[in-house]
């Protein structure tokens, strides 16, 4: 790979001179975190939680050989459902997207917690199979791929399974089951009343063949009026089918719960001792929390271990983050018969055991860690991603620069708009890039943001406003604030012909610093302490997390 250094990229967006007006440009983007549990020192042959760290939830785990292979939810975000490659269940590296096409896909102009939920990645026969949910946009598909770095196939749609949370097992007798949330049978009794199903599928013919079946109806224990019965995997073990499904909602009640039965249509008996994983009930008080826990994935392992991912988040507050929910990893103990991720009352522990795998060399996904992206091109790397789907190549990647046409397209619309991001991976994490911009119209901007979702984003950067150019901090904190956002701070600015601004956010678990400078590593703070909870999912709602990234937007384009 070319490796680009600042200057020289500085000197390359000089001698370009921004080819056309509307061109936002940007260099030495650099990504750096740490997080108050590194405090927590990884003996040698343990590994840290999470071991991918920020919006990588509902991971979906399976082996094929002595390799693994994990992906997760990325809701309207595109690309999407990241594939990562492991030896070791520790150390992971993105190897693809298995949604990297425009066509597959149409995520509209839904909200950014809509659209892929939940994919479930299996292999048989020579062949990866991801079943997945697009919500609003389609329902239940299945995809396809040799490789699981791809390419993945156009979708084939499955109209008659409902709900989400699809996934695929395969029997030793080569038939293939599809089990899913989905409404229950007769009328729901409550708010969160759902049943988990199966169905009988033809890989051959690609479709659902056979009569649905109820496996649970709204949870374990009816008793209780269980909610959300979701995320449901079943897997097979010395002649037992093992349901393994989530409950009680995705948000502090989480839990995973397990069942099991002599048919893979059941009937399933739940575990006397479940939830087999949760952090409800525990001290709010605790140090270091760990809440959330649950929709778990089971795998074994080349040296006869079994272990689970599972999703769970990091706060900073009551509840609050700006990370997302995260991929966990835990052993699984089999006792009398059932599989046991973490007895009742026991908190998650942010180090553990590591697995005796060989392991893989990656870029690291866990603890503290920076990460300088060179531009080199032709493409970004696999990890960042845009709001909704482009229909359209409004950016491009060369020689240590990252072009963004600044379109009509903006955030808070629901559109499309000229961005591009990675995820927030620590609780203190700081971005800083240099852009070379010339606003001409008034609302012309292009700088760094911080973005929850078209209602909750922060923006840092070079702005056109009554014929003057300021640098300015903006902030959407909510559907009642304008949708370009509120003005917080801003100072005029004077640039040079080929002269770049460098912008810089400082993320303090829910504070946030913005800061600006000419000269390398000179800073001047434009807002310092800004309340970044309104990044925190508590405040923002739904299921992503923050994604820090460059933004470029064309008032009169």
């Amino acid at each position: 790979m070319r490796i680009v250094t600042a200057a020289l990229a500085l000197a390359l967006l000089a001698t370009t001179a921004q080819a056309a007006s509307n061109t936002a440009q940007f260099t030495n983007f650099i990504y750096s975190g740490s997080d108050p549990s590194d405090s927590v020192k990884t003996a040698p042959g343990q590994y840290r939680n999470p071991i991918v760290q920020g919006f990588y939830p509902d991971p979906s785990v399976t082996r094929v050989g002595n390799d693994f292979y994990l992906v997760n939810s990325t809701f309207a975000w595109f690309p999407g459902l990241p594939v990562h490659h492991s030896t070791d269940l520790v150390h992971w590296e993105q190897i693809g997207n298995a949604l990297d096409r425009p066509g597959m896909l149409d995520f509209k102009r839904l909200g950014l917690s809509r659209a892929v939920f939940a994919p479930a990645i299996t292999h048989h026969d020579g062949l990866f199979y991801i079943l997945n949910t697009c919500v609003d946009c389609g329902g239940n598909f299945l995809i396809t791929a040799k490789d699981p770095k791809g390419p993945w196939s156009d979708p084939v749609w499955l109209p008659e399974v409902g709900g989400i949370d699809a996934s695929l097992f395969f029997d030793d007798d080569g038939r293939a089951w599809i089990v899913n949330n989905d409404n229950p049978p007769g009328p729901a009794e409550y708010q969160g009343h759902r049943a988990i199903w199966i169905q009988e599928y033809d890989p051959k013919a690609q479709k659902t063949i056979g009569p649905r079946k109820v496996l649970l109806d709204k949870g374990v224990d009816p008793s209780t009026k269980p909610i959300w019965p979701e995320g449901p995997h079943i897997l097979k073990k010395d002649g037992w089918y093992y349901l393994v499904a989530a409950e009680g909602g995705t948000a502090e009640g989480h839990s995973q719960v397990v069942l099991r039965s002599k048919s893979a249509t059941g009937p399933y008996a739940p575990y006397k001792d479940n939830p087999i994983l949760t952090q409800r009930g525990l001290p709010k008080d605790r140090p270091l929390p760990i809440t959330s826990a649950g929709h778990a994935d089971i795998v074994d392992a080349p040296d006869g271990t079994w272990w689970a991912t599972f999703l769970a988040v990091r706060p900073y507050g009551d509840d609050t983050y700006n990370t997302g929910r995260e991929t966990f990893l835990l052993p699984v103990e089999w006792k009398d018969g059932w599989p046991v991720i973490l007895p009742n009352g026991q908190t998650i522990p942010y180090t553990h055991a590591a697995p005796k795998l060989p392991a893989l060399k990656a870029p690291p996904t866990s603890g503290p860690f920076r990460v300088a992206e060179t531009f080199a091109g032709p493409e970004l790397p696999k990890s960042w991603m845009t709001m909704r789907i482009p229909t359209s190549r409004w950016w491009s990647v060369k020689s240590g620069i990252l072009s963004l046409e600044a379109r009509a397209a903006k955030i808070g619309d629901n559109d499309q708009p000229s961005v591009w991001a990675r995820r927030q991976q620590h609780m203190n994490a700081t971005v800083q890039t240099t852009v070379l911009f010339t606003p001409k119209a008034d609302g012309d901007k292009a700088g760094l943001v911080a973005v929850q979702n078209d209602d909750f984003y922060w923006f840092v950067g070079l702005v056109r406003d009554g014929g003057r150019t300021v640098v300015r901090v903006e902030k959407r904190a909510g559907k009642n604030d304008p949708v370009d956002g509120v003005v917080v701070a801003e100072k005029a600015v004077s640039l040079k012909s080929g002269q770049g601004l460098n912008l810089k956010i400082t993320a303090k678990g829910g504070a946030l610093d913005f800061a600006w400078g000419t000269a390398p590593g000179a800073w001047d703070t434009l807002v310092a302490g800004a309340d970044g909870t309104s990044l925190s999912t508590k405040v923002a709602g739904g299921f992503v997390g923050t994604m820090l990234g460059v933004y470029a937007h064309g008032a009169e384009q």
